[in-house]
């Protein structure tokens, strides 16, 4: 008899305020055919998860600053853990602003420069393929993925930005439809143009579009699917805390 396929197996994290959590939910378990379960705030071990998923929303109201109350939840402890064990971290528009201030990842976020809240569809350029995150997209391909946030506007100091640069860590950036990318191009006013960034290990990623909003035709763009084929394939291939390679920057490998 044949063994079904393996299957990723993913936790996205509900804070008070989470919106996104279904749409993520609905995009690794329905479309990509992964396990996929929901993660309460309060829950303190992620054993014999892959790949946890910090979704969009508005976390505790957004009051003090966006995500500046949900570090402080039990779960964030476990996930820096899990980090450390070599898992997968995935932080969505109020996802990346958690991990911001978690210092999981280099930076802040301010207000968009607009000073309004945007939701649109904007362009991606693919800038490091050699992710857990882009694996399974070409060097330097346009991306069409929605953004709906109010303070998506990166920030970090010059000397951090040259690093992020240098190192390959900026995976998204802003481009216009040609690839360019231009200030039209920037929806929020970030420093330069940057859409998603990883940390040093390369398992964590934060990026303020929405990618688990485009998985099906049906909703104007299916773009959002390389990330998660992306983390599927990294997973299955590399292993991680789960698999054999338990020192790895990935997850694991579900039997």
């Amino acid at each position: 008899m044949t063994p079904a396929p393996r299957r990723v197996r993913f936790g996205v994290v509900v804070f008070p305020g989470s919106n996104c959590d279904a749409d993520a939910h609905h995009a690794i378990g329905n479309v990509m055919g992964q396990k996929v379960e929901y993660v309460w705030h309060g829950r303190t071990d992620l054993e014999g998860f892959d790949c946890i998923v910090l979704p969009g929303g508005f976390s505790y109201g957004d009051y003090l600053r966006t995500g500046a109350i949900a570090r402080f939840s039990p779960v964030m402890n476990e996930v820096a853990r899990f980090v450390e064990r070599g898992g997968l971290v995935l932080g969505i528009c109020n996802g990346f602003q958690i991990l911001l201030e978690a210092g999981m990842l280099p930076g802040a976020m301010l207000r968009n420069e607009s000073l309004q809240f945007r939701c649109l569809y904007v362009h991606l350029r693919v800038e490091n393929t050699d992710t857990p995150f882009t694996r399974a997209c070409r060097p330097g391909q346009i991306l069409r993925i929605p953004i709906a946030h109010a303070e998506g506007n990166y920030t970090a100091r010059p000397e951090v930005v040259e690093d992020l640069e240098r190192t390959g860590r900026v995976v998204f950036r802003y481009v216009n439809e040609a690839g360019e990318a231009t200030p039209e191009a920037n929806p929020n006013g970030s420093v330069a143009n940057i859409a998603g960034i990883v940390n040093a290990a390369g398992n964590v990623l934060g990026l303020m579009p929405h990618p688990e909003r485009c998985t099906e035709e049906l909703l104007g763009s299916a773009d959002g699917r390389y990330i998660f084929e992306s983390i599927v394939a990294h997973v299955l291939a590399e292993g991680g805390p789960r698999g054999p390679t338990a020192g790895s920057p990935g997850g694991g490998v579900v039997g």
